[in-house]
């Protein structure tokens, strides 16, 4: 991962700049993505496989406003979900056949190689050291990390140079937590992002830091209480995981996310989940490594 200290990111910048639009009006919901109907797959493939079963495994964050986010009826709603949705229904499974397992930045990697999940699709970056033990397919999306502090910014927050020594939450495992490293070794690490909320608000730690999408879920879900500083500093390019060489399945995600990108259904997930709070970025490349 790069760090890049008062430098703007390109895939960022390219993407719009993903800044905060306030909370559009489009009370857009989600809408089921067409199911293909038969769909044939080499024998011996893992597409083969779950399109014979009907129903596959997906793991995503339960805990993440406009990504992956427990909803009333107990399965997650967000934009990850819709992107598991979409490729599901190309292998000619509805969304009411995915069996929804809650992953934690600790668990995607053992639970890929476990076999406990076909795919995770959460807020899951793309990095080399992932790609020794797993496969990604994308990236789908690109995000930065960025610092979420009090309402007001009482601590005068800039970016991660003014963290030196300040107490910073984040969550075990994650790209966030290595990288917030370069700045500080005072770091709280928990399980979900969460958890972090409590410190920030009794002053136990200035600021949460992780991606800047999930850190505007969480603005937006506690309105008036958290502000973003908006001062992305790394690029984190959103892969899917999957099992490691899995290279049939890895090129058949890619082709379900580049059709995406051409017939819309891309848009459309996005604007029905982030894109009610977020402006609509360009779709990245997905990487044919």
């Amino acid at each position: 991962m790069r760090l890049k200290k008062g430098l703007m990111f390109s895939a960022i910048a390219l993407a719009g700049a993903l800044v905060l639009s306030g909370c559009t009006d489009s009370g857009a919901t989600p809408e089921a993505a067409p199911v293909e109907k038969a769909p044939e797959f080499a024998a011996g493939t893992t597409m083969a496989d779950l399109a014979a079963a009907g129903t596959m495994t997906i793991g995503t964050k339960f805990d993440q406003p406009l990504f992956g986010l427990r909803g009333p009826g107990g399965d997650p709603v967000g934009f990850d979900v819709e992107i598991g949705k979409l490729i599901a229904a190309k292998l000619g499974i509805a969304a009411d056949k995915i069996k929804w397992t809650e992953t934690v930045s600790a668990n995607r990697e053992p639970f890929i190689q476990n076999g406990q999940v076909d795919l995770v699709v959460a807020t899951y970056t793309i990095n080399d050291t992932r790609k020794e033990v797993v496969s990604f397919a994308g990236p789908y999306y690109s995000a930065g990390q960025d610092l979420l502090v009090l309402a007001g910014n009482p601590d005068s927050i800039q970016g991660p140079e003014d963290l030196t020594d300040k107490p910073v939450c984040t969550v075990s495992g994650s790209t966030s937590e290595k990288n917030i490293a370069a700045y500080t070794t005072n770091v709280i690490a928990t399980d979900t992002y969460s958890n972090c909320l409590g410190p920030l608000r009794s002053g136990e730690v200035v600021a949460v830091t992780t991606d800047n999408v999930i850190l505007a879920g969480i603005a937006d879900q506690n309105e008036g209480e958290f502000e973003v500083v908006n001062n992305p500093f790394t690029e984190e390019p959103y892969g899917i995981g999957l099992a490691l060489e899995d290279t049939e399945f890895r090129t058949f995600i890619n082709d379900v996310l580049e059709e995406s990108y051409k017939d819309g259904a891309w848009v459309d997930a996005w604007k029905s989940t982030a894109g009610k709070v977020l402006n609509t970025p360009e779709p990245p490349a997905v990487d044919r490594y």
